[in-house]
């Protein structure tokens, strides 16, 4: 049976090498750690043994490690960061993240964590360094030469803080004993940019590309659930041998549970003594999915909940590879833990059986697991690419849109006026995260999407952008390009760039690639700008029979326009005016209805006349984009009705 384990990881390990191959230089890494866990201290101790592959073309004369859980200790950065934004008050509340709050200020010695390096060699020699809170900076005694490949072994000792954002131990909601993120030295990211060696203020996180076989010695009756696949599950057992077993008796106080992962850039566990586990196996050879949760004893429920999520995650991973690219790795770990929702590689924490943050988890190992971007600087390809997948995903499986959601809702309460006025602007589809976008401009603290994710002045801000706006650019980039080629631009941005590190400049070189137009004005307006769209009506009059309406740009950023006319006898005529940004226009979305094409309009321009040839009486209405795609601020002004 090992035999059979080891050849179907080398089969694995040779298919991630054959697809891996980036058109720029990226770095390489396996770790290999022995842990074990003292549960009774909540301190475990580690060896780290790192083969560091540098295929850069410079000579490295430092390298830098994140030491995470020193954030969680009074005084801290973190903890600093927090009570500054706690200070402000967006919308009547404090901007801190509720989670963390003051809770760091008050931990005692017992509750704190700590990554402390007892030492470090390289290849065998002891290395220099100095830890700089979260940062570890290791002055290399000899350069690292380019395209050489060097072992850094290092012993280090730990201790698993009380929960307060992410990881940790006895979190008081999920009940779940330890969860362990970020729970490593983990070697920063170097790439074409230099050194990332971000400090743990919030969030977010960057890593290198690599394998990962670890090894965790803890006490016997715990019950473990992580990245990667177990390569020991005969001596284990508990569902990781055969479906339904349980955990085999063993004499020694402390059991080893191996881990190995391939390709991935990151590694996460948790461990509980109660946990259950959960198995669903995909038709056609598809993945394991594994659901490990933290029963409520007599609460059949609770049991029924974690039930149906793995059965929900059946269903929609056909609907997510169909439209995102395929899942490739061999197993998924949905693992109670955490204090909401956070993803990892092969593996989510969730706090609970919630379908929503199901999906959004799950959705992120295509978006930051296998497209490895910076967080830090492109949250809002991480987390706001995940929400659109989400809605989708969330669409495909209850049979109806996000708009639909809400208008179910609002028959609860008709008379909400403001809740209908706000419908009434939002497209079928993201109409959430075009909402939570329309109030961050109103609120006057919007900030670029450029902006460093720990540098945003304010948590709102930040979560607005990266969720809300982030979203918001993908179903506006269909409005641009067409949805169908928006659709495939997604598909061909996972086929070029999974297991590789694309930035926001990749991401529009593929639309341009499978649209034929160009796109770096929408980048630049939309990320790296706060211009803000808002067309209008202006005017309307008749010529020698023909209709002429005139539109008007306020807004400062410019796109292209979809003007649909609709006529007394009940027909439909959809103008369609390009930007002459995009040297190109965008197909024909509906068939059924004629589309008159028009000259490009110039961006410098703030008007346009559209010429109709109807008369002015046969107007009936006069829309622009009636698909609500566009993201204008202001559409009351997009409508006009002709009462004559």
């Amino acid at each position: 049976m090992k035999h059979t384990i080891f050849l179907i990881l080398g089969i694995w390990v040779t298919s991630y090498t054959a697809w891996a191959q980036p058109n720029r230089w990226q770095q390489q890494v396996k770790y290999n750690m022995l842990i074990d866990v003292d549960v009774v201290a909540n301190q475990f101790t580690g060896k780290q043994k790192l083969e560091y592959t540098n295929n850069s073309p410079e000579p490295l004369t430092k390298v830098f490690y994140h030491l995470y859980w020193n954030a969680f200790q009074p005084n801290s950065s973190m903890d600093l960061r927090s009570h500054e934004l706690g200070k402000k008050l967006v919308n009547g509340r404090a901007d801190w993240d509720s989670r963390v709050r003051d809770r760091i200020a008050k931990l005692k010695d017992d509750e704190i964590g700590y990554q402390k390096i007892i030492s470090l060699k390289m290849n065998g020699v002891v290395q220099p360094f100095e830890v700089h809170e979260t940062i570890l900076e290791v002055k290399l005694t000899k350069p690292i030469a380019p395209h050489s490949k060097v072992v850094f072994d290092m012993d280090f000792a730990a201790q698993v803080p009380l929960q307060v954002r992410r990881s940790g131990r006895d979190n008081p909601t999920t009940n779940v004993r330890y969860t362990m993120s970020q729970w490593y030295p983990k070697i920063c990211e170097y790439d074409a940019e230099g050194w990332h060696p971000t400090p743990y203020i919030a969030r977010e996180f960057y890593g290198v590309w690599g394998d990962f076989d670890v090894l965790i010695n803890i006490d016997s009756q715990y019950k473990l659930a992580g990245t990667g696949v177990i390569t020991n599950a005969r001596d284990i057992g508990w569902g990781y041998d055969q479906p339904g077993t349980e955990l085999k008796p063993i004499a020694a106080k402390k059991r080893s549970w191996h881990f190995s992962a391939i390709n991935v850039h990151d590694f996460v566990w948790a461990a509980d003594p109660d946990y259950k586990h959960l198995i669903r196996k995909m038709p056609n050879g598809g993945p394991v999915l594994h659901v490990v949760y933290h029963p409520k004893p007599g609460n059949l429920a609770n049991d029924s909940a974690w039930n149906a999520m793995a059965d929900a995650a059946v269903k929609v991973l056909p609907f997510m590879e169909t439209n995102f690219g395929k899942y490739p790795y061999p197993q998924y770990s949905f693992i109670h833990g955490g204090d909401g929702g956070m993803e990892y590689p092969m593996a989510t924490l969730i706090s609970g059986p919630s379908l929503g943050t199901v999906f959004h988890e799950w959705m992120h190992s295509w978006y930051q697991m296998m497209l490895g971007t910076n967080e830090s600087l492109y949250p809002w390809m991480d987390e706001g690419f995940t929400s659109y997948a989400q809605n989708l995903v969330a669409k495909f499986y209850y049979g109806r849109s996000s708009l639909q959601t809400m208008r179910d809702a609002l028959k609860k309460n008709p008379n909400d006026r403001n809740q209908q006025e706000t419908i009434n602007q939002l497209p079928e589809d993201h109409s959430n995260a075009y909402a939570g976008y329309y109030a961050l401009v109103k609120s006057g603290l919007e900030e670029p999407m450029t902006t460093h994710s720990d540098h945003y002045n304010t948590n709102y801000a930040y979560s607005a952008a990266a969720y809300s706006k982030g979203a918001v650019l993908l179903e506006q980039l269909g409005y641009i390009t067409g949805a169908a080629n928006r659709d495939k631009i997604l598909l061909e941005y996972y086929k070029q760039w999974r297991f590789k590190h694309p930035n926001a400049n990749d991401f529009f070189r593929v639309s341009e690639q499978v649209s034929d137009m160009k796109l770096d004005w929408y980048n630049e307006f939309w990320v790296s700008s706060t211009k803000t769209i808002d067309y209008a009506i202006d005017s309307l009059w008749e010529e020698n029979g023909a209709s002429l309406i005139r539109l008007k740009r306020i807004g400062l950023f410019p796109m292209p326009i979809d003007l649909q006319l609709s006529f007394k006898d009940g027909t439909t005529e959809m103008h369609y005016m390009p930007l002459d940004l995009m040297f190109g226009s965008k197909p024909v979305e509906n068939a059924a209805q004629n589309r008159i094409d028009h000259e490009a309009w110039k961006w410098a321009s703030p008007y346009y006349i559209v010429t109709c040839k109807h008369r002015l009486t046969d107007l009936k209405a006069v829309e622009i984009d009636p698909s609500k795609r566009m993201a204008d601020v202001d559409r009351k002004n997009n409508v006009l009705i002709l009462n004559w």
